[in-house]
């Protein structure tokens, strides 16, 4: 039987709250405020207030005569009305950055033993490029802009690189044809690494034909990369697995603009290494960008996306590709497609992409980059067998 007794009001008044009968233990120290200095750490770790990717300072990299200083930079790109599924990924970025909150600037790899929030480089989240969702021609032309702002400011003085990188959080994979244009304007043709469900070399006669500002979207974005002349044609799809709308000519334009494919299911076949050794001998020492549709992942481990493909990769064995490509010379990235008005209570989705992002910082880090210096005109000959001049860029001053 249970007696409850009650103590006197006074005595309760009176009580310590942690007071027990018997007297604490003399390694004990008695709870109260914490000492200023422990205070002043917690300060030096957090950006409070903000919810930037990891915590990581808040720049305004858009704004003419900033001169901040910093060597990548996380880019929001709030953009889904170039989707052909669900959309929803305008809230990528914002999702990202939420789920990140587990990240810090002590968060080190127990599989690489690095951190790339604590290294050579100063990495900044510069927020979300202010885009329109009225029109999609101007809010594509305005994220290119704002990858021109954020590239064009300067590395820290004591940095490996001149240019600061950008790792754009999506948005719809539309958004990477602006990464691209301007990646082009700052280091040249580059090849692309792209992770995916779909191939996304669409022609627009055949995605999007009821006019031109429908060809543009987040399946052709990559054959129209290649017609304006962007990318090398050393690319490579990895995790392929999505039908394609015409039984050879799909395949057939998609060599055509430079890539091969790594399908779902040679992860089965050739491994993990076989994957990794696949794109690293297919890209070989060319400047690359590697952008990451969250649907490569199978739609148990990522389901808040616009167009999910069951039969994909875990997020494990994702991870453990992405860190293996160390030795990349990667200039730019992105994680795209995220739309977390579609995840379970677990945020599954959000999280693997928070995993990804710190994936790639990690590859940049290791690997510094330098633009090729050179002024000179060359002519290139595009998919449609058209030749163009073009200007390569010039060292950044």
């Amino acid at each position: 039987m249970f007696v409850v007794r009650l103590l006197p009001l006074a005595a309760l008044r009176n009580a310590a709250a942690w007071a027990c009968d018997s007297p604490p233990a003399r390694s004990q120290k008695p709870l109260g405020i914490p000492s200023a200095e422990s205070v002043e750490a917690l300060f030096e770790k957090a950006n409070a207030g903000f919810a930037t990717f990891a915590s990581i300072p808040s720049v305004n990299c858009f704004t003419d005569g900033s001169e901040d200083r910093f060597d990548i930079a996380i880019l929001g790109a709030p953009f889904d009305t170039g989707t052909t599924g669900r959309p929803g990924a305008r809230f990528g970025p914002r999702g990202i950055r939420a789920a990140s909150w587990r990240l810090n600037l002590d968060a080190w790899s127990v599989y690489t033993g690095r951190n790339p929030l604590r290294s050579w480089a100063k990495v900044v989240d510069c927020g979300d490029a202010p885009l329109t969702w009225l029109d999609n021609t101007v809010a594509l032309a305005t994220l290119e802009e704002a990858h021109l702002r954020v590239s064009g400011h300067s590395g820290t003085p004591d940095a490996k690189s001149s240019v600061p990188r950008i790792i754009t959080l999506g948005g719809d994979h539309t958004t990477t044809l602006s990464a691209l244009r301007a990646a082009f304007k700052r280091w040249g043709e580059i090849s692309v690494v792209h992770f995916d469900a779909h191939i996304d070399t669409w022609n627009p006669k055949v995605l999007g034909k009821i006019s031109d500002y429908a060809g543009v979207n987040h399946g052709t974005f990559l054959h129209i990369a290649h017609e304006e002349g962007l990318i090398a044609n050393n690319s490579i799809h990895a995790g392929i697995r999505a039908p394609v709308a015409r039984p050879k000519g799909d395949m057939e334009n998609d060599r055509r603009c430079g890539f091969t494919v790594i399908t779902a299911r040679d992860l089965d076949r050739i491994g993990v290494s076989g994957v990794v050794q696949a794109i690293k001998d297919r890209v070989g020492d060319s400047l690359v960008y590697i952008s990451v549709d969250i649907d490569v992942l199978d739609p148990a481990y990522a389901p808040a996306t616009g167009t999910a493909e069951p039969g994909g990769w875990t997020t494990r064995e994702f991870l453990t590709i992405l860190d293996a490509l160390a030795g990349l010379k990667v200039v730019g990235a992105d994680v795209v497609e995220v739309a977390p008005a579609y995840d379970n209570p677990g945020e599954t989705t959000v999280l693997a992409a928070t995993e990804v992002v710190q994936s790639l910082l990690d590859l940049m880090v290791q690997v510094p980059v330098e633009p090729p210096v050179t002024a000179e005109p060359s002519l290139v000959t595009l998919g449609c067998g058209q030749k163009k001049e073009r200007l390569l860029y010039e060292a950044h001053a």
